[in-house]
């Protein structure tokens, strides 16, 4: 992660609007105790209704924090975990002026709209969150009906426009990562081997895209399913285009690549002529272990800054964060640096979208004018088992693609 005195020769040389990377990326950065009094408190603060249900901080700039506490499954212990992070990105950011409300969705589209209409009933000037889909959008309609930004944090670009930001991990930005890295490398042949999913289909279309914008050419493209009979088909069907290929993206996860990268070895595929590439999937040290896809890589954000947030996260709250966590908790350290530094115009499309971005635990990001993010990521590489990084995340993400 940056400390300041990296980060401020870079704001010297840049706009007013790009200041918020100092205070964010020590927010990122810090293990502070400078906690907030006033956590929980269900006080009223200037504006709007008088808050209903949690509040979490004083200040006088509102934000709403809209997630799935009391959804089914897996859904409720990311939720919780999300506030969590939120929690402790307020204390951490010193004298932040933000009350955050926290309204539950339970999960629901219609839990989320009615939590987006109470946030904004009581002056919220920006909800950060839903994180599912089908939520984002329904409290996006809300708050597009309010002219508020929403700050949320599903991975389905369908649901990213302008207005509606989604700070995520998009498949698309470990697609196009990895795909340019590769090519970098002089990998000028590309076969595909994904899954037939929803994410596999995602996928397959950002890897067309990336090796299409690359100049690079699209040897074959197989999908698969679950089935391992299934697996074995595609992978031969596959093998006889490998011969003209010097790269595989296999962009396949714990549950299936172990079983994948075996069918891949005994049907004569060599890793060491044919690069494997991945997407952040692999992860996983389940994945990192694979015989079949050893010296492959992928693209995913620096580990250093999410241990470090784990860190604090653990000491805090005596439990390990879910690897999402730390998506609330550089939203509301962005929240806190936006109302610090930009007066009445902190959550405006200009400043929200400003082509410098912002420094969170995950490393740098961006919006674009659509909604979608846009990351600096690492590439790592699957090196005897181990996952190793190969070539770092960038500090400055460059010139905006579009």
């Amino acid at each position: 992660m940056f400390h300041h005195r990296h980060i401020a020769p870079i704001l010297r040389s840049k706009a007013r609007a790009f200041a918020v990377l100092l205070p964010l990326a020590l927010a990122a950065c810090s293990g502070g105790t400078s906690g907030l009094p006033g956590f929980d408190s269900g006080a009223p603060t200037a504006g709007g209704a008088t808050p209903t249900g949690q509040t979490i901080g004083t200040g006088k700039v509102k934000v709403g924090l809209i997630l799935p506490l009391t959804a089914e499954g897996q859904g409720a212990v990311v939720g919780n975990s999300l506030k969590n992070a939120a929690e402790m990105a307020l204390a951490e950011f010193p004298n932040a002026d933000l009350t955050l409300l926290v309204k539950d969705d339970r999960g629901t589209p219609e839990g989320a709209r009615a939590a987006a209409q109470e946030a904004l009933s009581e002056g919220a000037e920006l909800i950060v969150g839903p994180l599912f889909a089908p939520s984002v959008q329904a409290a996006g309609q809300v708050a597009r009906g309010a002219n508020k930004p929403v700050i949320a944090f599903s991975s389905d670009s369908n649901v990213a426009s302008r207005g509606i930001y989604l700070l995520s991990f998009p498949p698309e930005n470990d697609v196009n990562r990895v795909i340019g890295y590769a090519a970098q490398q002089g990998r000028k042949s590309f076969a595909a081997l994904v899954p037939d999913t929803a994410y596999g289909k995602v996928v397959e279309a950002a890897f067309q895209q990336a090796a299409d914008n690359r100049g690079v050419r699209v040897a074959a493209i197989e999908r698969f399913s679950s089935d391992p009979a299934a697996m074995k088909s595609a992978i031969q069907r596959l093998m006889p285009s490998l011969a003209q290929a010097d790269a595989l993206f296999v962009p396949a996860a714990a549950d299936t690549m172990p079983t994948l990268g075996q069918l891949l070895q005994e049907a004569g595929y060599n890793p060491a002529k044919v690069k494997p590439l991945g997407t952040g999937v692999w992860n996983d040290a389940s994945i990192a272990r694979v015989a079949g896809i050893q010296g492959g890589w992928f693209a995913s954000p620096d580990t250093a800054g999410f241990n470090a947030f784990a860190g604090r996260y653990q000491q805090r709250f005596n439990s390990a964060p879910t690897r999402t966590a730390t998506l609330a908790y550089d939203a509301v350290s962005l929240a806190a640096a936006l109302a610090r530094t930009q007066g009445s115009q902190r959550f405006s499309e200009a400043v929200l979208t400003n082509g410098s971005g912002f420094a969170g635990a995950d490393g740098v990001f961006r919006f674009r004018p659509d909604g979608q993010v846009e990351r600096g990521l690492a590439v790592l590489e699957l090196r005897n088992g181990q996952i190793v990084t190969i070539n770092a995340a960038p500090r400055d993400l460059g010139p905006r693609s579009q």
